[in-house]
């Protein structure tokens, strides 16, 4: 089986995104277009380029970024193209010689059974393709037929290479294996370790696994420079908390990935409340080897304001059943409430950390707890003294 131990319902949609196939897909505001789309393709359109020519000087690649019919149509094209042209060829050859004249039985032709166009094309088909059908061959009389059949086969080597290579790259491409590499639809800020965190999960569907794997974040927004200089893309790298501790993540089971909302982290000055009105996408890429292939391949995904979850946390998906470690793929995106402050990570250094904080806030709910209980008291009194 391709997924893992068969615990992929039905109706999960095997994309780059952990979402339900039933549930609306999240949009961003009006007005505001998405750098990178949710299943990873990015929303840039290049106009105006006048230096066209420099696609055709990398034909190998420009060939394999054309759509799928293209390149068939091209395929199909190069080989009879070919056919034709030696074709041509090989029938000037023979008219040229008077092949094409019936003589006598001592008449030796450069081509034997070369009658027609017709037969001169088969013959091309024949010789680019190596069939031997045996009525047809070539003969000692011509040097110039002699020529024409090495350069025939050159270019028919040559057409094969590069039609099948294009035919294989594209079959082999690393976006395919990218589609089992899976995100979470939304991410999420809470307390993590006495921290404010930004986190998201990822995870894998085969059993093959992605080597050396890694994970980088950008937060991609507008800006403007102390100069004046508006920045509409502004990339932004944050450095993310690795869940084991080494440069590459070990991608066997579902990991969160935890970005530690710090002073240097863009996200900085950002609350619960600025997360509402906020232009800010997080672009998440993840990249590795595939093991099977050997082949880099990326995934990538984004979240926007409206897809960032605060004071909430993933649910655990790892569970150990008989001996082994099971993973539920069905709770991969489900996030559960948790008490988290909603003001930013700049106002909790500010107060003194979360410790301080939850500290001031205890104070705060026993004082009200407090004058609560007082007031019932004294209601109560006035109730007796009645």
């Amino acid at each position: 089986m391709l997924s893992r131990k068969g615990l992929i319902p039905e109706d999960y949609l095997l994309t780059r995104l952990a979402e339900d196939v039933l549930q609306p897909k999240f949009k961003a505001k009006a007005g505001k277009a998405r750098f990178v789309a949710k299943n990873g393709t990015c929303n840039v359109a290049h106009t105006n380029i006048r230096e066209q020519g420099r696609f055709l000087q990398d034909v190998f690649t420009t060939l394999v970024d054309l759509k799928w019919l293209h390149t068939l149509i091209i395929f199909t094209m190069s080989f009879f193209c070919s056919w034709l042209l030696f074709g041509m060829i090989w029938w000037l050859i023979a008219f040229a010689h008077g092949d094409l004249d019936h003589r006598g039985d001592d008449f030796v032709p450069c081509v034997t059974d070369i009658h027609s166009f017709s037969s001169a094309f088969l013959f091309s088909i024949e010789v680019q393709v190596t069939i031997g059908f045996g009525g047809r061959m070539i003969t000692e009389e011509c040097v110039s037929a002699i020529i024409i059949l090495i350069v025939q086969n050159i270019v028919g080597l040559v057409i094969n290479a590069i039609m099948l290579g294009c035919i294989f790259m594209k079959t082999a491409q690393a976006n395919r294996r990218a589609e089992t590499l899976i995100f979470s639809k939304h991410a999420v800020i809470s307390i993590r370790n006495n921290k404010l965190c930004f986190m998201i999960r990822i995870g894998d569907l085969r059993k093959s696994m992605i080597i050396s794997a890694t994970v980088r974040m950008q937060v991609v927004r507008k800006t403007t420079t102390p100069e004046g200089e508006v920045v509409p893309l502004d990339q932004i790298d944050i450095h993310m908390d690795n869940p084991v501790g080494t440069n590459g993540v070990f991608l066997v089971s579902p990991l969160i990935i935890c970005h530690v909302i710090d002073k240097n982290s863009p996200l900085y000055e950002l609350s619960a409340s600025d997360l509402l009105h906020e232009d800010v996408e997080v672009v998440v890429v993840l990249e590795g080897v595939v093991e099977t292939t050997g082949i880099t391949t990326q995934a990538r995904t984004s979240y926007v304001a409206e897809e960032i979850l605060w004071g909430q946390r993933f649910v655990p998906t790892v569970s150990e059943e008989d001996g082994m470690y099971a993973v539920d793929y069905s709770k991969f995106g489900n996030t559960v409430r948790v008490p988290t402050p909603c003001c930013s990570a700049k106002k909790l250094d500010e107060v003194g950390g979360i410790a301080q904080f939850k500290m001031n806030e205890g104070v705060t709910l026993r004082a009200s707890v407090r004058r609560r209980r007082g007031g019932a008291v004294v209601r109560r009194s006035r109730v007796d003294s009645r």
